[in-house]
Order: C-alpha cells, then structure tokens, then sequence
C-alpha cells in the first residue's frame, strides 16, 4: 500500500510504527456544519480507515472537536448565544450526519478543553527552551527561532504573512516580535472564557490544541495526520513546529495526507462566501449510499467541483449495487470474482484509488445481477461486494448504519448533550 506524503511530496509505501496505526484527523470548529467539504474531508479518512482495516492493520483514530477559538466566540457573540451550548449544538448536528452517512467514529473524540492541562504543559518546555516567549499575558512561538518552518508547506517565507493574515493571525498584534508568530496562549480579553495559567488567566492559541491532544492521546509520534488541504498552512505548519520543538525534534507525523477543496458556483465551498451544500440537505433526496458514492468518486487530492447530474448517476449505482446483493442465486458455475477483487486491491492500494475502485465495483455488481439471471451461483461474488463495499461505509440492503457505527457515535453524543 503507497500513500502521498504532503510533506515529502512523493506517493510512499506506507509502513506503520507499530501493529496499530495512529491516525489523528483535525475536526470541526463547531458552529455550522456539515457542508460537503466536511463530508468529503471525513468521508476520505474514513475510507482510509476502513480500507487499513481491510488489509489487517488494527487503527487507532483520533478526532477532535475544535470547541474555544476565536471562531467560535464571535458566532456566539452575533447569534448572542451561549459559546459551549452553540458548540454542543452544532457538533451534535455534525455527529448525527456522519453517523447517518455510515462513518466509522473515532475511537477517541475529544474536546479542546478537556485538554488544557496538556497544552499548559507543551507551552511551558516551549518557553523553557527558548522558542517561545511571554509578553503582554500572551505566549508566542517564535518562528524565527525555528529554521525548519515551512518544510511542510513549503511556501516562501516572504509570502507566508499574507497567507496567515487570510487565516486567522493577528500581525498588529502589538506583543509580537514578528508578526508571523503565533499565539500559544492568548491572553484573557473581556467577557471571553478563561482557564489560569503561570502567565495569567487566558485560552489556548488554536494550533497547540491539536499538538496537545495528537500527543496525549496518540504519543509524540503519529503515523497518519490529516485534514483538509486549507490546513497545510499555517494550522499544520505550526503544529509541527511547537510540537517537535517540545519533544526534543522526534518527527512529529510520519505521512500528513489532505483532501482536496470542494468548489461551488465557481468558488471553493466556504462558510465567508456562503455558497455551501449541506449534506443534511442533500440526504432528504439522495441515499446516504449515494452521497458515499459520489463522494468516493473523486479522489481524495483532486479538486472538484458539486455536481447534482453526478449524484444522480451516484444513486443509480447504489441501487444497482443493492440489488447485485439481494439477487438469487442459482446452482450454475460459480461467477469468479478473483480478478475484480485483484484489481481492486491492486489500485486502492496506489494511493487510495476509489474513482477506479468503484468503477471495479460496479462492474462486478453488473456482473452478478447478469451470472445470476443466467441461473448461476453468485454467492461468494455477493459476499465480495459486501466487503468491497463496506470499505466505503455502503449499507446496501441494511436499512441503518452499523452497528458500531451507532454505537459509537451514540457514545460520543452522550458528551455533547447540553443544548
């Protein structure tokens, strides 16, 4: 199996550390989703998973919910509501559409503030060894004391102010020493939430939040990090910067793999210019077999753009699919399905292959509904695309997702339940 490396920018066998693979996926920042960009983002790591799972290797997955940040304050502030019931609310809604989408949930799904004390901690050796500073309340990293940023995402250095102004930095920040810093620990200002900390009561800078929890949950070394592509810059660039300053330059993540943005009407699909496709919305009309479908059908690093003919054709293909596995089965020659289930392997295996994979797919359902008008046995053919399938989270003639699939997003919503 080969994976793209964002980092080395190269397709690399992929080689876990150990029997189980760690993945960690950055999640929402909840205060409106689920948009196709999302689906696409964690329905691609989901095929990911489920695709390593296929193969025998045992995943560890860890998901977070992005619950204090700047975002999030001021869309309480304009819909005057309560920041944590806003974040209860949203990601509740996020849960309930993966979970009706068939995606397998993290083993752990933890909140950015259940994780402050690590990131106090994390702060503390950054500032011991020098690479951060205080001033002002707040605490910086200091990129110039840092020569390897920028390896990810490889953008000039005189053009990464502009790209981090787009995303959320503040370069007027008075207590900066160079406007590219970025905050670890932000000051408390009025009105806001606060935890205390040795440089005063304040809340954590966004990129330490998934340093912390990666760390905490998975070690300071992880196979697989991952998310959308807006996030190579400067959301993962800072992460691992803070994160091997802090354990002594051990490589933070072994294989960083991204998706690709989803366009509408033109642009990419984003909250700012509110040209977003909800797959809450999408579901009253399609099949959650045909959302997976058609999600899977572009792949993972390919820009794309929505496509209402696309889903269209999606949901005729779950329907086919559907009845490949419910048809009779005679007691003719056996259909052989080896050389479907070959290929297939063969070009998920080249960088999760899934538009090629479900062509394969469909071919072999095409080919088990005609073997058995024909009369013959098609049963092992059927049990083959129930398992190629599962790996896209399909139900076909299941009426609800899986049972883990419930089961474990139930569990995780149990947390979320203040309104």
């Amino acid at each position: 199996m080969k994976l793209y490396n964002a980092l080395t920018q190269t397709v690399e066998p992929f080689q876990p550390l150990s029997e189980v693979v760690t993945l960690y996926v950055c999640g929402i920042t909840p205060y409106d989703t689920t948009h196709l960009g999302h689906a696409f983002t964690y329905a691609t790591f989901d095929v990911l998973i489920r695709y390593l799972e296929f193969k025998g290797y045992p995943v560890k997955y860890v998901q977070n919910v992005t619950d204090i940040d700047d975002d999030i304050l001021r869309k309480a502030r304009e819909v005057s509501d309560d920041w944590q019931a806003l974040g209860n609310r949203w990601t509740r809604h996020f849960m309930e559409d993966l979970r009706t989408l068939n995606l397998r949930p993290p083993d752990v799904y933890p909140r950015a503030t259940e994780t402050i004390a690590g990131m106090l901690d994390i702060v503390q050796r950054l500032v011991e060894q020098g690479v951060a500073y205080e001033s002002g309340g707040s605490v910086y990293f200091h990129v110039d004391a840092w020569p390897e940023f920028g390896r990810l995402s490889r953008i000039p250095r005189e053009q990464m102010l502009a790209v981090a102004n787009e995303r959320g930095n503040r370069p007027d920040d008075p207590h900066k020493q160079n406007p590219l810093d970025f905050v670890l620990w932000q000051a408390q200002a009025p009105g806001e939430p606060a935890w205390d900390s040795p440089w005063g009561p304040g809340r954590p800078g966004w990129h330490i939040e998934c340093s912390a929890m990666s760390s905490t949950l998975l070690g300071n070394t992880i196979d697989i990090h991952g998310g959308g592509g807006d996030l190579i810059f400067p959301h993962h660039e800072c992460e691992i910067a803070q994160s091997e300053a802090a354990s002594g330059q051990k490589p933070f993540v072994r294989y960083w793999l991204h998706t690709a943005m989803v366009y509408h009407e033109g642009e990419k699909m984003s909250k700012s210019l509110g040209n977003l496709i909800m797959a809450r919305d999408l579901l009253k009309n399609y099949s959650p077999d045909a959302l997976r479908l058609y999600l899977a059908n572009h792949h993972y690093r390919q820009v794309w753009s929505h496509n209402d003919e696309e889903l269209v054709q999606a949901e005729q293909r779950a329907r086919l699919l559907r009845e490949a596995v419910v048809v009779h089965s005679g007691a003719g020659p056996a259909l052989d399905d080896v050389h479907y289930l070959t290929d297939f392997v063969q070009t998920m295996d080249l960088d999760l292959g899934t538009t090629a994979a479900l062509t394969i797919l469909k071919q072999l359902g095409e080919a088990v509904i005609e073997a058995s008008q024909a009369g013959r046995d098609v049963r092992q053919a059927q049990e083959t695309i129930r398992s190629l399938g599962s790996i896209f989270g399909l139900r076909l003639d299941a009426d609800q997702p899986e049972p883990r699939v419930i089961e474990g997003w139930n569990n995780h919503l149990t947390r979320f339940n203040g309104s």
